[in-house]
C-alpha cells in the first residue's frame, strides 16, 4: 500500500461520512427532542434513493433537473414524516420507549412492501449526477467528482443546523426540548408542533441523504435496515441528541473503513488478518469500544445514562387458580397437535417454530421486564448455541444428545463475556452494546468460512434416530420449553428474582442494602443467554441446518416484537406474543405476497388496542390489581 492510495482512500471515507451524517443527524435531533427511537428512519433514507429516481426521470438529467430532484425527494419524505408523526407518533408520544419502537418497527415493514408496490422487486440505478460524471487526479489516483461534492455537502448542512440550532429561536426551543422537555411545555410553547417541526426536519435530512446516493448506489429494498443500522452507531458513538457529535462519529466510523479497505490485510507473526473483510463489522467494534470507554458517546452528557422513569409497576405474583387451572388446560391442548398434525403436517412443524420462538422471547423478557436491561442483540445467544450444537455434530460427529448441552453452554460462554461490559450500561447504551456484540459474533459466522461455513452455513445437522419423527420431535421441544419456563418464572419468584427487580427500580437503593446489583444483572444476563441457546440449538435440529441469518438484526427484533406485543410486564406476555407473531408471520406470508405490510398494519393496530400488549391488556381487564386502602 502506497501513501497515494491512502491518502486517496481516506477521500473516501470523508464522502461516505458526509452521508452517514446526514441520515445519523436527523435520528440524533428526533431522539434528542422526542425521546422516540425511531427504527423507520432507515425507511426513510431508503425512500429518498426511491422518490429521487422517480423524480429525475421525470424532470430529467440535466443540472437544474438533477438537483431540484434532490431537494423535491427530500422535501417528499419529509412530509411524509409529518403525517407519520402527526397520525401515528403523536398518539404514543406518552408511551413507554419500546412500544414507541415496536410502533416504528411496523411502519418499517409497511414501507418495505409499498416500495416494492410502487417500485417493483428490481434494483434501480439512477443516472450520474450531470457535469459531475468524470474523475479527477490526484496524487496520481483517480477520484470521482461527484464524491468531492458530498464531501463540501457534510460540513455545509452541519454548518446550516449549527445556525438553526444556536441563532434561532426555534433552534433554542429544540435544545430546551432536549433538556427538560416539561419545562418548556411548562413556559407555554406548543410541544406537539415542536416535535412536528423537528420530526419533519429529520425525515429531510434521512431523505436527502438518501436522494444523494442516487448516483452511486443501486435504489433497492434492503437499505431501510443498513441505513438504521449505521444511523443508529453514529449516533450512539457521538453521543443521542449531539449534532457535532452525530459528525465527528461519522468522520471517525468512515475513516476506520477507508483505512481497513486500503490496507487490506497484515500479518503478525505468521497470523494473517483480512482488514477489509472486517469493514462488515468494524463500526460496531468502534461503538463497542467507545461504549466501553465512554459510555455516553463522544460528546454526550452523562445524565443521558439515567433511566427514563415509567409507571410503577406492580409486584409480581403467582398466578391465581383459575389462571393456573387455564394453564394446565393450554398445556393439555398441546399435548394433543400431533393429532392435527396426522391430518395437517404443517401444524407439527409451526407449534416446534412457535415452542423455540417461546423459548426465546421468554429470555428476552426475564431480562427486559424483570431485569430492566433491554437488548437489541439477543439473537447473539440463540446463533451460538444453534451454531454451538451445529458444529459439534457436523466436524466432530457428536451425538445430538451431547450437542444440546454444548450449545446452550456456548451461549451462556458468550452472555458471561459480553453480559459483564453490558449490565454496566443502561437504557438505550445498553442496548446498542448488545447490538454490537450481536453483530460482531454475525461477523465471525459470517466469514469463518473454514469453520462455519460462512454465508452457505452448515447442513446436514439432523436429530438423533428417536427423535426423527416429526411428532416426537414435537413432544421433545414441548417439554424442554416447558421447562425452561417454568425454571424462569422460578427464578423470578426466589431471592434473586427480588432482588433483579430491586436492582432494576433503584440501583443505589439496592446498593445501600447490600444487593450487588452488577452481579445479580451479570448472572441473569448469563441465565437468559443459556436457555436462548438452548432454543437456538433446538432451532439448528428442527431445520437440519443453520446460517448467519439467525444471529442477524432481523432476528432480534423479531424477538423484541414477540416481548412488546405480548406485554412487558406480565410473565404471560412473551409466551403470548411469541405465539402470535409467530402464528401472524406464517399465516399471512402464506396469503400475499404484501405480508410484511399486513402484519405492520397488524401490530399497529395492536400498539394502539392493546398499549400494555395483548396479555397485559388481559389483565388489565380480567384482573385488575387490588388497591390498598390505608387505614386511618
Amino acid at each position: 500500500m502506497t501513501l497515494p492510495a491512502l491518502l486517496v482512500q481516506l477521500l473516501n471515507g470523508l464522502a461516505s461520512a458526509s452521508s452517514l451524517f446526514l441520515i445519523a443527524a436527523g435520528l440524533s435531533l428526533i431522539f434528542g427532542v422526542s425521546r422516540i427511537v425511531n427504527f423507520a428512519h432507515g425507511s426513510f433514507y431508503m425512500l429518498g434513493v426511491y422518490v429521487a429516481y422517480t423524480v429525475v426521470s421525470k424532470l430529467g438529467g440535466g443540472p437544474l433537473g438533477f438537483w431540484v430532484s434532490m431537494v423535491v425527494a427530500a422535501a417528499v419524505v419529509a412530509v411524509l414524516g409529518l403525517l407519520v408523526e402527526v397520525v401515528l407518533l403523536r398518539r404514543i408520544y406518552r408511551a413507554p420507549e419500546l412500544l414507541q419502537l415496536l410502533a416504528t418497527f411496523a411502519l418499517v415493514l409497511i414501507i418495505r412492501d409499498a416500495v416494492l408496490l410502487i417500485w417493483g422487486p428490481e434494483d434501480l440505478l439512477g443516472p450520474r449526477a450531470p457535469g459531475l460524471r468524470g474523475s479527477i487526479e490526484i496524487l496520481g489516483r483517480q477520484f470521482p467528482e461527484y464524491d468531492l461534492v458530498l464531501i463540501f455537502i457534510g460540513p455545509l448542512v452541519l454548518g446550516v443546523l449549527w445556525f438553526i440550532l444556536m441563532r434561532t429561536r426555534w433552534g433554542v426551543l429544540i435544545r430546551a426540548a432536549t433538556q427538560d422537555r416539561e419545562m418548556v411545555g411548562a413556559l407555554g410553547v406548543n410541544q406537539a408542533w415542536l416535535f412536528s417541526g423537528v420530526f419533519m426536519l429529520g425525515a429531510f435530512l434521512a431523505g436527502l441523504g438518501g436522494a444523494l446516493q442516487l448516483p452511486r448506489e443501486p435504489a433497492n429494498q434492503f437499505l431501510d435496515l443498513t441505513a438504521i443500522g449505521d444511523a443508529f452507531v453514529v449516533v450512539v458513538v457521538g453521543g443521542m441528541g449531539s449534532v457535532p457529535g452525530a459528525f465527528l462519529a461519522a468522520l471517525l466510523i468512515a475513516e476506520i473503513k477507508a483505512v481497513c479497505i486500503a490496507v487490506g490485510q497484515i500479518s503478525i507473526g505468521g497470523f494473517s488478518l483480512s482488514l477489509s473483510r472486517m469493514t462488515l463489522v468494524v463500526e460496531f467494534l468502534v461503538m463497542a469500544a467507545v461504549l466501553i470507554w465512554r459510555p455516553w458517546g463522544l460528546l454526550g452528557k452523562p445524565a443521558a445514562l439515567s433511566r427514563n422513569a415509567a409507571e410503577i409497576e406492580q409486584p409480581i405474583r403467582l398466578a391465581p387458580l383459575g389462571l393456573r387451572r387455564f394453564g394446565w388446560v393450554v398445556l393439555g391442548l398441546l399435548l394433543l397437535v400431533p393429532a392435527l398434525g396426522a391430518f395437517m403436517p404443517f401444524v407439527n412443524v409451526l407449534m416446534i417454530d412457535i415452542l423455540i420462538a417461546v423459548l426465546f422471547a421468554a429470555s428476552l423478557h426475564f431480562i427486559m421486564g424483570p431485569g430492566g436491561m433491554h437488548s437489541f442483540g439477543h439473537a447473539a445467544y440463540f446463533g451460538l448455541g444453534a451454531y454451538g450444537a451445529a458444529l459439534l455434530v457436523k466436524l466432530w460427529a457428536a451425538p445430538m444428545e451431547l450437542a444440546l448441552l454444548a450449545g446452550p453452554l456456548l451461549a451462556a460462554l458468550g452472555a458471561l463475556v459480553f453480559g459483564w461490559f453490558c449490565v454496566r450500561l443502561s437504557g438505550v447504551y445498553l442496548a446498542m452494546l448488545t447490538l454490537a456484540f450481536a453483530q460482531i459474533v454475525w461477523s465471525v459466522m459470517f466469514q469463518w468460512d473454514e469453520v462455519t461455513g460462512g454465508s452457505n452455513g452448515v447442513v446436514g445437522v439432523w436429530p438423533a434416530a428417536w427423535l426423527s419423527q416429526k411428532w416426537v420431535y414435537y413432544y421433545f421441544t414441548l417439554g424442554i420449553t416447558v421447562a425452561g419456563v417454568l425454571l424462569l418464572r422460578r427464578v423470578l419468584h426466589s431471592p434473586f428474582g427480588y432482588a433483579m427487580r430491586a436492582a432494576r427500580d433503584s440501583r443505589l437503593r439496592a446498593d445501600a442494602i447490600g444487593i450487588d446489583a452488577v452481579s445479580v444483572h451479570w448472572a441473569a444476563f448469563v441465565l437468559a443467554g443459556t436457555v436462548c441457546g438452548m432454543g437456538g440449538a433446538l432451532f439448528a435440529f428442527s431445520k437440519g441446518s443453520i446460517s448467519p441469518e439467525v444471529i442477524g438484526v432481523s432476528r432480534s427484533i423479531d424477538g423484541l416484537v414477540m416481548v412488546l406485543l405480548g406485554g412487558l410486564q406480565t410473565l404471560a406476555g412473551p409466551l403470548v406474543g411469541a405465539s402470535a407473531f409467530t402464528w401472524l408471520q406464517d399465516t399471512v406470508a402464506r396469503q400475499t405476497d404484501y405480508w410484511r405490510a399486513l402484519l405492520g398494519f397488524t401490530i399497529l393496530l395492536l400498539v394502539l388496542a392493546f398499549p400494555q400488549g395483548i396479555a397485559g391488556s388481559i389483565r388489565a381487564r380480567f384482573m385488575p390489581e387490588r388497591e390498598e386502602v390505608s387505614r386511618p
